[in-house]
């Protein structure tokens, strides 16, 4: 077998876990798997590192906020680094609101919970973010102004626009990243 064995049977189970937590689902107005976005995040972390809890939260990062799965079945099965930080990404609506209603009121929290967050999360942050910004981009490439028409936010391009560069903002401690440079350059590209 060689020196090159690597024991990736965390990862591993984090990987069917999201597959099966994700099961049947597509990703927005994309036609293919969800769980697509989830590898792809957990690519981009590994890019970054090589942590096998931050690449398993990468796996996870959105089981939390769009399935069933609790944080607390997350740290069952994971542990309470690896559920703390699939927290971190976990955006919560917000009783009595539509998404559209209250669509701000959610970027507000999650950029001021991420700009305190620890190195740690952020990694996990950039995984979701980035990926969220290839799609963008590609998306933008191909449909214009049309792509906004598939979200909630209010002022569509506008909105956005404004967040991803606050998302940007928040996640500077890792402008040393490729992930972050590259995330930057797709800002520019699809809000300039």
């Amino acid at each position: 077998m060689g020196n090159n064995y690597l024991n990736t049977e965390f990862v591993d189970r984090a990987i069917k876990f999201a597959v099966d937590a994700h099961a049947n689902t597509e990703r927005r107005g994309k036609g293919f798997p969800y769980v697509i976005h989830v590898m792809e995040a957990m690519e981009i972390v590994a890019s970054i590192t090589n942590d096998p809890e931050l690449l398993a939260a990468a796996a996870l990062h959105d089981t939390v906020e769009d399935t069933d799965i609790t944080v607390e079945q997350v740290r069952a099965e994971f542990g309470d680094r690896v559920a703390r930080l699939v927290d971190s990404e976990t955006t919560e609506m917000i009783a009595g609101m539509t998404e559209t209603e209250s669509w701000r009121m959610r970027r507000l929290s999650s950029i001021a919970r991420l700009r305190n967050a620890s190195r740690d999360a952020k990694i996990v942050a950039i995984g979701d973010k980035l990926s969220n910004m290839r799609a963008i981009a590609q998306d933008y490439r191909h449909i214009g102004d049309e792509l906004w028409k598939r979200f909630h936010a209010p002022k569509g391009k506008e909105d956005y626009a404004w967040y991803y560069q606050q998302l940007g903002e928040a996640l500077a401690d890792l402008s040393d990243t490729d992930a972050h440079i590259e995330y930057c350059e797709l800002y520019h590209k699809v809000f300039d």
